[in-house]
């Protein structure tokens, strides 16, 4: 996903939107379909942006992304982190959990962590 025009510093850019399930269905879904959507919203909420998701679901992950996550009341927005340029790819970190399926990062990033996964 790529901005379509200059977008300044610590602007909502985005909700990620999706089916509102359970961290139990979240798990049946992830295991059994090819591509996922997943947003953990809290210890028992997630969003499945694949069912009505609002695009940010597309947003590529970067160990050095331009716009942040912000949590709260059950959405997730995503805010720039400095000002983004036309056509500038949008990335966010996806900041895996230390204890789930490691996930290999190719980003290119000059400070990657070679994981999507946290430290």
């Amino acid at each position: 996903m790529f901005a379509q025009e200059r977008i300044p510093k610590n602007r909502k850019v985005i909700e990620y939107t999706g089916e509102r399930i359970s961290r139990r269905e979240a798990k049946r879904r992830s295991d059994s379909a090819e591509h996922v959507y997943l947003f953990t919203v809290d210890n028992y909420w997630c969003k499945d942006g694949a069912v009505g998701g609002s695009g940010a679901e597309y947003i590529n992950h970067s160990c050095e992304p331009n716009l942040r996550v912000v949590v709260t009341k059950g959405h997730i927005l995503y805010y720039s982190i400095g000002e983004i340029g036309p056509g500038e790819e949008l990335t966010v970190d996806y900041n895996f959990g230390k204890h789930v399926e490691k996930h290999f990062c190719r980003c290119g990033a000059a400070n990657c962590r070679g994981t999507m996964n946290q430290r």
